[in-house]
């Protein structure tokens, strides 16, 4: 027998071929160009826009300051423990700006990343937002608008008007002149695209008569500082003034914020 034939039966099969090499591992990415490909998406994220705080205010000339008549917070995105401070800060702002904003003027005014807006009505109830930039301005003023109607229809002039400052701060979010409802609104208002049917029938909302401040000293009266004004306030505790003391040196004023 020829010996191709014997070889050819018992020749052992062929080993299987070579895996093909395996990629080489990608470069560690260097942390700044990580960073910016961060940034870039999230550019392309939707911001978060924050809807912090209403109140109701009276800022009648005899008063020596804005009297808080109803607030409804919404402060869940902070620290627990900041909450507190958070609110003094925002109760500050808002009676700060309430006996400063003329009547019958809607104003914005801008500090750090945040922006107060404020409607002053004729009968000097106050309507104040406290909100982001990212913010709409016309959803803020269209909700103050909603908020001053449902502060008329609820709290009849007698009442807001007897109200005295020992009886509000007792009452604290419960008293005579809180608006339930207005919680509720305040819930409903910080997703702006719940509010876009409401914006487009609210077409007497004139835009360019809203003032905007750059910044609240620009709206206190001539030679007054705010922290002039955070040093003798009786609303912010010790330690909200002293956090305030060292942001300012630190040039993040309010940053928790």
């Amino acid at each position: 027998r020829h010996p191709s034939a014997f070889n050819s039966r018992h020749a052992q099969p062929l080993p299987p071929p070579p895996a093909p090499p395996r990629p080489l591992p990608n470069p560690p990415c260097h942390p700044g160009l990580l960073a910016s490909k961060q940034s870039r998406l999230s550019s392309l994220l939707p911001r978060t826009m924050k809807l912090l705080a209403l109140l109701m205010l009276r800022a009648l000339d005899s008063d020596p300051e804005a009297l808080i008549l109803h607030g409804s917070y919404e402060l869940g995105d902070f620290n627990y423990f900041q909450r507190g401070r958070v609110k003094e800060f925002v109760n500050f702002f808002a009676k700060t700006l309430a006996k400063r904003v003329p009547a019958g003027q809607r104003s914005s005014v801008e500090h750090e990343e945040y922006i107060c807006h404020v409607h002053s009505r004729a009968n000097r109830v106050v309507a104040v937002a406290l909100c982001d930039r990212e913010y709409p301005p016309r959803v803020a003023f269209t909700f103050l608008m909603k908020a001053h109607e449902a502060f008329a229809a609820r709290v009849p002039d007698e009442t807001w008007l007897a109200t005295t400052r020992a009886a509000a701060e007792a009452a604290a979010e419960g008293g005579p002149c809180h608006v339930a409802e207005l919680d509720g609104e305040l819930v409903r208002y910080r997703d702006p695209a719940t509010a876009d049917s409401i914006m487009k029938m609210q077409n007497d909302l004139d835009e360019t008569k809203i003032i905007l401040h750059k910044t609240i000293d620009s709206v206190l009266e001539r030679g007054v500082k705010l922290d002039q004004l955070v040093e003798k306030s009786n609303d912010l505790s010790v330690s909200s003034k002293m956090f305030y003391q060292t942001a300012q040196d630190q040039n993040s004023c309010c940053s928790m914020m």
